[in-house]
């Protein structure tokens, strides 16, 4: 098995090369990192830079425009920084990018990766205010997008809006991976806020229609303790 390290370095030098190659489809770049073992559970390990890393992917390979080629090498310094580490250098270059390319889809995805960067870096209302200001067209990242706000939401203690998001994102476009856990997390906020009768129901819709994840998180002991929490 990797190091936590290893799987850092691994993850990110696999997404450059893919970033690199010039014959490569988004699908296919999708299809990669979701049928590569390491990949995929180096996004339970390094979540925040897996989420990062994706944004970078992305904006590499679908930016067009004269500046192209100049943000294609300051978008692999930032993640040589990220390869190393170096959280704060690589933080510099995403606000230097976001500024840069303000109002293009390549400032969208910078400013994307930049509130992911603050909310690894504790920085909460940072964050949140970066990813309130994204606009993004490509449907998995805007959904992580209004997902991470409803993480900043729950680590500011605002319960209620950290379930509004999580269930925008839960709803915003149906499948295995993020749908399923949104909704766990809204269950979860839904309870810190006093809703069990709301947290019951997320969870409820999970086991119902995600049963692998379901599975996985032995999701009847959730049920049981919102459900055992409504008072009458």
């Amino acid at each position: 098995m990797f190091a936590l390290d290893e799987k850092k370095t691994y993850f990110c030098i696999r997404l450059k090369q893919l970033i690199m190659s010039d014959n490569i489809t988004k699908e296919e770049i999708i299809e990669q990192f979701k049928g590569n073992k390491i990949l995929k559970y180096s996004t339970y390990v390094v979540g925040g830079i897996a989420v990062i890393v994706l944004a970078v992917l992305s904006y590499q390979k679908f930016i067009s425009g004269p500046n192209q080629e100049a943000s294609k090498a300051e978008i692999a310094n930032a993640i040589m920084y990220l390869e190393k580490d170096s959280t704060q250098l690589a933080t510099e270059e995403f606000e230097y990018l976001a500024s840069e390319y303000n109002g293009y889809k390549g400032g969208e995805l910078s400013q994307y990766a930049l509130g992911n960067l603050y909310f690894e870096q504790g920085d909460y209302e940072a964050a949140l205010n970066e990813l309130k200001g994204v606009k993004l067209d490509d449907t998995y990242l805007m959904t992580l997008a209004i997902g991470t706000q409803g993480d900043c939401y729950s680590e500011l203690g605002d319960y209620k809006s950290a379930v509004e998001m999580y269930i925008k994102a839960a709803t915003r476009i149906k499948n295995e991976a993020t749908t399923p856990l949104f909704y766990f997390k809204a269950g979860l906020n839904a309870e810190e806020a006093g809703d069990f009768s709301k947290a019951a129901e997320y969870y409820n819709i999970i086991k119902s229609d995600y049963l692998s994840f379901a599975s996985q998180k032995g999701i009847d002991k959730y049920i049981t303790r919102a459900e055992n929490s409504i008072i009458e």
